[in-house]
């Protein structure tokens, strides 16, 4: 997906976007890490709009193949055109193109990724013969969850020493505070007790839950609440229905956020 608009918000943890701002500059490719649901994304498009480039966003997954990024010839007007995917898209126009959990992808996407990612920023297209050069203001971002990696899917060593690396995480509380507020119109005397919720949630982690909770979901319930929804559906409807089937674990959940709200 392409967008070249206004700046989204996004609120700085550390030195993050100088850091992505200096390998732009350096026309060095970038690795972030982090959970799910911690602003990766929204941080790439905070960063490509600040930096005036285009961004095209590959969300990966196990069927992603090369040519689903390069392109392929398909059938138009009776004819058979070649028709660009939006990695070599970006390549040709300067744009950053983001491979959001990159290791969801299919193995023969990292082989096309390794010219772009040294001094080459070069792009192979083997049925077409072209070598493309990246443009001016190409980047490359990528991003994965490590919590989630396991001996089936997980970059090699030879691909990660490719890339500059961010390490992102959740928020501290009166940061994400001010982001829920921000995001959701809630006052933040109100969003304050969500986010300490969300802190007992991803405490949780590894235990009863597989992944902590998004501060997307915090936002939705926010949002929710907002728009005048009861705080027990919003809570029910976003924090803890999207993170367990289990009945058992839910009433734990339960319990959990009448021990925060009283």
């Amino acid at each position: 997906m392409k967008g070249a608009a206004a700046a989204p918000f996004y609120l700085p943890q550390r030195d993050e976007c100088e850091l992505f701002a200096a390998a732009f500059a350096n026309r060095l490719p970038l690795l972030l890490k982090g959970p799910t649901g911690c602003g990766k994304t929204r941080f790439v498009a905070y960063m490509a709009a600040r930096l005036g480039r285009p961004l095209y966003t590959v969300a990966c997954h196990d069927d992603l193949s090369a040519a689903d990024l390069v392109g392929r010839y398909l059938l138009k007007g009776g004819e058979t055109v070649w028709i660009d995917g939006p990695l070599t898209r970006a390549v040709r126009e300067g744009a950053v193109c983001y491979l959001d959990e990159v290791v969801e992808a299919r193995k023969d996407v990292t082989v096309i990724l390794h010219p772009l990612t040294d001094h080459r920023r070069m792009l192979p297209i083997d049925r077409t013969g072209e070598e493309l050069e990246a443009a001016p203001g190409f980047m490359l971002v990528v991003s994965y969850n490590p919590g989630y990696q396991n001996i089936l899917k997980t970059l090699k060593p030879s691909t990660r020493q490719r890339f500059l690396a961010l390490e992102f995480d959740f928020p501290a509380a009166e940061h994400e505070v001010a982001v829920v507020a921000r995001e959701s119109g809630l006052p933040e005397d109100r969003v304050r007790p969500l986010v300490r919720l969300a802190g007992k949630l991803r405490a949780l982690k590894g235990q009863d839950l597989e992944e902590g909770i998004s501060t997307r979901l915090v936002v939705y319930a926010a949002s929710l609440m907002a728009g005048g929804v009861p705080l027990e559906s919003a809570i029910r409807t976003s924090m803890i229905e999207p993170l367990t089937d289990d009945a058992d674990v839910k009433r734990g959940l339960t319990d959990l956020v009448t021990a925060v709200f009283g």
